[in-house]
């Protein structure tokens, strides 16, 4: 085996490891390659304390301003703590008539849209897993064939140098996309997150009986 073809094959196996084995331990999904568990979509318990959510809250969208605001909060380029401050705002700004039924239609509007999000990311999780594993299918082959072509009589040394590069680079590519995976896993605990704390403004808002 070539030093190139070497190298390669200790970084597939030492990048494999570390994402997939390692962690199908402790999930439902031996495919899963994140530590966090899998958990394709959330609950309303895991994120909401608060009283009964009633059936009406589930046409938060027809409220205009609840629609707009929901857009508003769900997006992360919008710090937590500003997105509380609206929520307190909106909270203070209603007759005490009208705070709960809006609060309701506030969280169900956040759960529906930040829980819709998170599964989208869990999908595209898995995608790019799949074709991780796909790459080291392929890349193991291919630094097999660079060996066996090299092991042969004959073989043109400036195709062999070529194929090397090549290797080396893929290997490279496969690898920076295995230091990539570590900080797309945090983004589905990054939206439970921001869902926890948004709920928990929305409980403290509400006005007691």
């Amino acid at each position: 085996m070539t030093r190139t073809a070497l190298g390669a094959m200790i970084v597939l196996c030492a990048s494999a490891a570390s994402i997939f084995p390692a962690f199908a331990a402790a999930n439902n999904d031996p495919s899963w390659p994140c530590i966090q568990r899998k958990v394709p979509a959330l609950s309303i318990g895991q994120v909401w304390d608060g009283p009964d959510i009633p059936e009406a809250a589930a046409k938060w969208n027809t409220d205009s301003q609840i629609q707009e605001l929901v857009s508003e909060l769900a997006a992360r380029r919008l710090p937590l703590e500003d997105a509380q401050k609206r929520i307190t705002e909106l909270a203070d700004s209603l007759p005490q008539v009208q705070v709960n039924s809006k609060m309701f239609l506030l969280f169900q509007g956040l759960f529906d849209t930040l829980n819709g999000e998170r599964v989208q990311v869990m999908a595209g999780i898995s995608r790019y897993a799949a074709k991780q594993r796909d790459m080291a299918v392929d890349l193991r082959r291919e630094a097999s064939n660079v060996d066996a072509l090299r092991a042969k009589p004959g073989t043109d040394p400036e195709e062999l140098d070529r194929l090397d590069q090549r290797l080396t680079w893929e290997t490279r590519i496969y690898d920076e996309r295995v230091h990539s995976l570590t900080y797309v896993c945090e983004v589905p605990i990054i939206i439970e997150q921001r869902l926890y704390g948004l709920s928990k403004t929305i409980t403290r808002a509400l006005i007691k009986p």
